[in-house]
């Protein structure tokens, strides 16, 4: 089994623990010179919901996700990373992401933010990084915000 990490999934969302998340995959990728996608899942159920109203709503929601990526990816290339891809992915978060994306790429390691739901939403839909967790097939790194 290598000790280093070579192909680090980082997924944002755009959140302050999606950033902290998003730093430190920076560092981890190039401490082991790895290639880093960073990784967003548009939420179709959201999406989906919302279209029936607003379909530019959804054309919003699809060029944030590209200006969010960009800015990402301008970010770890500035920081000295490599090996930079970026990664739009439709569907549910919790399951795209270690089920599809990961696999994808041949991810040995995920980063992903500890989220902000509440006690109650938790029980009811169980977080992103809990899921990531639990469905991955390689290592996950759940980051913490400071104010957690």
């Amino acid at each position: 089994m290598p000790s280093e990490y070579q192909h680090i999934v980082v997924a944002v969302d755009g959140s302050k623990a999606s950033e902290n998340a998003f730093q430190k995959a920076i560092a981890i990728a190039k401490r082991n010179d790895a290639q880093l996608i960073v990784a967003h899942v548009l939420d179709t159920k959201t999406v989906s919901s919302v279209e029936a109203y607003d379909q530019s709503l959804v054309n919003r929601s699809e060029v944030y996700a590209k200006t969010l990526l960009e800015d990402y990816y301008n970010q770890a290339v500035h920081a000295g990373v490599s090996k930079v891809e970026t990664n739009i992915d439709y569907g549910s978060p919790k399951v795209r992401i270690p089920k599809y994306v990961a696999p994808a790429y041949q991810a040995d390691l995920i980063v992903c933010g500890a989220t902000g739901l509440n006690a109650v939403e938790r029980f009811l839909i169980g977080s992103v990084s809990e899921n990531i967790t639990r469905h991955a097939t390689c290592d996950v790194l759940v980051v913490r915000s400071v104010e957690e």
